[in-house]
């Protein structure tokens, strides 16, 4: 594969790519093989995803079983995350031979009139959401080939506290069931929103109290990122100071993603045989922020005015705590009953975060742009 540019901010490439988490790489795949599921818990943008996909390609596990990612960040209800569950595990089995998908595809007796194929016989997830009208059934017949395959089978849901917001009641009791009767499968269920995914694993009334192991996230170590920039500027014939990568990972508490874009950006801005000092830095983070300004505009047109207001006072604090107090409420000019109906809604639309009882803006660089309008 030809990469232009190493710093890779979307998806997995390989190893060679992917910084550090040594440790946290060596535990997963262990707890995986040695067949435990796993409650995998940190803020979004930390590397949850990457990591699952760096430990599906450790030795001990990407030939010895069917790995799926299913990412349920978008659905409303149990028959979207049936629907991108069965798409998710087809997608992986197509690539694994006839004899291997034909046999999950038989397994689909519900949904068997409505998969199609391409012109070379190949399989493709062209159902609807509607085609999957009863969608415990489905969800059965999915675990029944998942129970059956030929290897061993390990499934990651991220953003796995969506379900908690479904409309269906129990969703987790659902789950929890078709999982204790699994030997061939082990799950990892990833999880941002830290608050929700520990109610869900920790208190003793859910059903998925002391089913997994939970594992946490922290920031990659700041000296494993300036030797992993550095290496891969100089790769390439640039260099980078070490200042420079320091000041990054302070900007932005060290959080993988914020990183990465800042380093990815830095390296198109860097002619080959040049030094990238710090003071290129804020030139980089202007240019992502530029590149995302018509949208940035547009997210902010769509919140009604109160939610705009409390948004803009939430950004100007960077973490906001204690936002019906009254000093907070006298700062920003808000009553009480503002900020609480607002909070709500923009919660509920991914415009800020709540841990641990402090209220932050979810894009960082869409913080930035806020703070100059």
């Amino acid at each position: 594969m030809n990469i232009t540019n190493p710093f890779v901010t979307s998806g997995y490439v390989s190893p060679h790519y992917f910084c550090d988490r040594v440790e946290e790489t060596d535990m997963l795949t262990n707890v995986l093989t040695n067949g435990n599921h796993v409650a995998l818990i940190s803020p979004r943008r930390f590397g949850k995803t990457g990591l699952i996909y760096h430990c599906f390609n450790q030795e001990a596990i990407k030939d010895s079983y069917y790995t799926f990612v299913v990412d349920i960040y978008a659905t409303k209800n149990l028959q979207e995350f049936v629907f991108e569950l069965g798409k998710a595990v087809l997608g992986t089995l197509k690539s694994k031979g006839r004899k291997v998908w034909e046999l999950f595809l038989n397994t689909l007796s519900s949904l068997r009139g409505s998969i199609s194929f391409d012109i070379n016989g190949n399989p493709e997830w062209g159902i609807g959401i509607g085609d999957i009208s009863v969608p415990e059934v489905t969800l059965d017949e999915i675990f029944t080939y998942l129970e059956q395959a030929n290897k061993p089978c390990l499934v990651a849901i991220d953003e796995f506290q969506s379900i908690i917001h479904y409309p269906e009641k129990n969703v987790e009791a659902i789950l929890r069931t078709r999982m204790q009767k699994c030997r061939n499968v082990w799950f990892v269920f990833a999880g941002s929103q830290r608050h929700m995914m520990s109610e869900m694993f920790v208190s003793p009334s859910r059903p998925f109290y002391q089913s997994t192991r939970l594992m946490s996230l922290a920031p990659i170590d700041c000296e494993q990122y300036v030797a992993f920039a550095q290496d891969l500027f100089r790769e390439y014939n640039k260099d980078i100071s070490r200042d420079t990568v320091v000041a990054i990972y302070d900007r932005y508490e060290g959080v993988t993603w914020y990183v990465q874009s800042v380093l990815n950006a830095l390296f198109t801005l860097t002619d080959t045989g040049s030094l990238c000092a710090p003071d290129r830095m804020e030139a980089a983070i202007q240019q992502i922020i530029a590149q995302q300004s018509f949208a940035y505009e547009s997210l902010l047109y769509q919140l009604p005015p109160k939610q705009k207001e409390v948004l803009m006072a939430i950004c100007k604090e960077k973490k906001a705590s204690n936002v019906t107090s009254r000093p907070f409420l006298q700062r920003h000019k808000l009553t009480a009953s503002t900020v609480q109906g607002a909070i709500k809604g923009l919660l509920e639309k991914d415009f800020i975060t709540l841990d641990l009882g402090t209220y932050t803006l979810y894009d960082q660089f869409f913080a930035q742009w806020l703070l100059k309008q």
